[in-house]
């Protein structure tokens, strides 16, 4: 007899999590592997973050903290909204999560009933695909290549759009691949949605100040979208705050309200403490996040260098986030001894045995024939990395 839901079943596991975890393993039985996979800054929390937290503990702030967040903390995401994006929202507007993580999910699951249709173009992060099948929901995915720089035309767009769309998702920039759609990009995409005001539309901007190319843009900056977009976003990618498990939901009022209720039922408020931190994150000095953008962009310099180098490698320049996304198709039905690849799952596992290099299948980002690989990592990671996966690549015949 399965005791398993039928609503659990229907998940898959993250990609991303497993190959991190795999590489870990491997990293347990002495093995030095260098990890691609994961998507997170290697850089520490600033010391001035870090000191409101240990103030937070010293003042006490140590009880449960207001389902949707303390109300200084929700201010000081109002005037950020306000100040870098031209955005207006009040605080009542704001919901912190448990990460942007769990802010989306709360958001997909106060949108998205048994049947409705979300567009997510693709190449898409792990979870959207799987948020969509928690609440029963059908996922059009709209693919774009490289080709395209990996985003979507307005035609596709529309195309894509039923009597059954209730939602759409929007990563810029872009997990898995980097890529930023500009504003005049975003306003030709408007314009379809302006047209079908039946879906909802989520702007996933984890990855806001991780920009290479100028400043970011936002899906709710177009006032013919109104009372439509719901923003996403925290703390954890331009901060180097990812376990302090830090992200809100920025909507109209009356999804704000859903999203409170939601939450209110099975997490309640985020840790008081890092919500603290996260306040002083937003009010405190901008230049943690510029010196860290300048060296991802070093990074990202390094490894699109020394990767174009490699015979079969096939990859577009990143404008933001931190990570590439090469064509490795290439390699597909070469073979090192008894080993033969298929797939981008195969080479993803070839280079991890073969050169203890971990990076991720494009195929968890519903885009096969890629992998993506994360340069959150140290400029000799890097070199070292990619002299392995040369390698190693090399003795595929």
């Amino acid at each position: 007899m399965d005791f398993i839901s039928q609503r659990l079943q229907a998940l898959s596991p993250s990609a991303t999590l497993a190959m991190s975890q795999k590489s870990n393993e491997l990293k347990a039985q002495g093995i030095d592997v260098i990890n691609l996979s994961v998507g997170e800054p290697d850089f520490f929390t600033p010391d001035h973050i870090k000191e409101a937290a240990k103030q937070a503990v010293d003042d006490n702030f140590s009880f449960y903290s207001p389902v949707p967040g303390y109300l200084s903390l929700r201010q000081a995401i109002s005037d950020k909204l306000k100040n870098e994006n031209n955005l207006d929202f009040t605080p009542e507007q704001i919901v912190v999560g448990n990460g942007a993580k769990q802010s989306l999910c709360n958001t997909v699951l106060c949108l998205v009933n048994h049947g409705d249709e979300v567009i997510i173009p693709t190449p898409a992060w792990v979870s959207y695909v799987q948020m969509v099948n928690l609440c029963g929901g059908k996922s059009v995915l709209v693919p774009a290549t490289i080709e395209t720089d990996f985003k979507i035309t307005p035609e596709q767009l529309e195309n894509a759009i039923t009597e059954k769309s209730k939602l759409i998702i929007l990563c810029s920039p872009s997990n898995p691949t980097g890529s930023i759609y500009s504003k005049e990009e975003l306003a030709a995409l408007a314009a379809v949605l302006a047209r079908h005001p039946q879906v909802m539309i989520i702007a996933d901007e984890i990855y806001e100040h991780i920009n290479y190319v100028g400043k970011h843009e936002s899906l709710a900056q177009f006032p013919e979208l109104k009372d439509r977009v719901a923003v996403i976003n925290g703390v954890s990618k331009a901060y180097a705050m990812t376990g302090w498990r830090i992200g809100y939901v920025a909507a109209p009022l009356w999804l704000a309200k859903a999203v409170n209720k939601l939450q209110g039922q099975y997490t309640s408020g985020a840790s008081s403490i890092a919500q603290k931190a996260a306040e002083a994150a937003y009010r405190g000095s901008q230049q943690c996040v510029e010196d860290m953008r300048q060296a991802f962009m070093r990074r990202r310099d390094l490894i699109t260098g020394l990767l174009q180098e490699i015979p079969g490698m096939e990859l577009r320049v990143p404008h933001g986030a931190f990570y590439v996304f090469p064509k490795v198709d290439a390699f597909f039905g070469k073979r090192c001894g008894d080993t033969v690849i298929n797939d981008a799952g195969d080479l993803a596992i070839y280079l991890l045995e073969k050169a203890h290099v971990a990076s991720v299948a494009g195929d968890a980002f519903c885009c096969p024939g890629y992998l993506r690989m994360s340069y959150a990592t140290s400029d000799e990671n890097i070199i070292e990395a990619v002299a392995r996966i040369k390698a190693a690549l090399a003795e595929l015949k």
